[in-house]
């Protein structure tokens, strides 16, 4: 009886890993703050003037149920350009856009307040990090088409 159970345990074992081979792989989680958008290339030239910085800009959304506390948190380009958050809380499904020019930030608009342009027309990566261990939360890259892209 012994005989018949091994060869019938060792096809049970080979048709339950095949099966969980064959599953799909499972979706990454949304990350708790995400990008949902990057307007990379303000309208009109580049001359550096504030109305033209502030046409750059990020949007960032909250993806929870809870308001997050973002002072400290770090947004930044692949060349190292950093904006550190202010005091700030993002409050449940609300987004925030951080614009790259100078301005008063307020409860749904951040400013960097920057005298030059961040986000590089011809390609670039914007990343968000947690403040507390720097973790990497959410990354959203472009190419040189267009003037913005949605990241999702």
């Amino acid at each position: 009886m012994l005989k018949r159970l091994v060869p019938a345990a060792a096809a049970g074992a080979a048709a339950l890993l095949a099966s969980l081979l064959a599953a799909p792989a499972q979706a990454a989680a949304t990350p708790v703050v995400m990008f949902t958008k990057v307007y990379f290339d303000s309208p009109g030239s580049d001359r550096g003037g504030n109305t033209s910085l502030n046409g750059e800009y990020v949007v960032l959304k909250n993806t929870t149920s809870k308001s997050i506390q973002m002072e400290r948190w770090i947004l930044r380009d692949k060349t190292g350009y950093r904006f550190a958050f202010p005091r700030f809380t993002l409050k449940p499904g609300k987004s925030v856009t951080v614009r790259s020019g100078q301005g008063k930030n307020s409860s749904t608009t951040l400013f960097w307040q920057r005298k030059w342009y961040v986000w590089n027309n011809t390609g670039d990566n914007a990343g968000i990090y947690r403040g507390s261990d720097l973790k990497k939360i959410d990354t959203c890259s472009w190419g040189s088409a267009g003037d913005w892209t949605n990241c999702k």
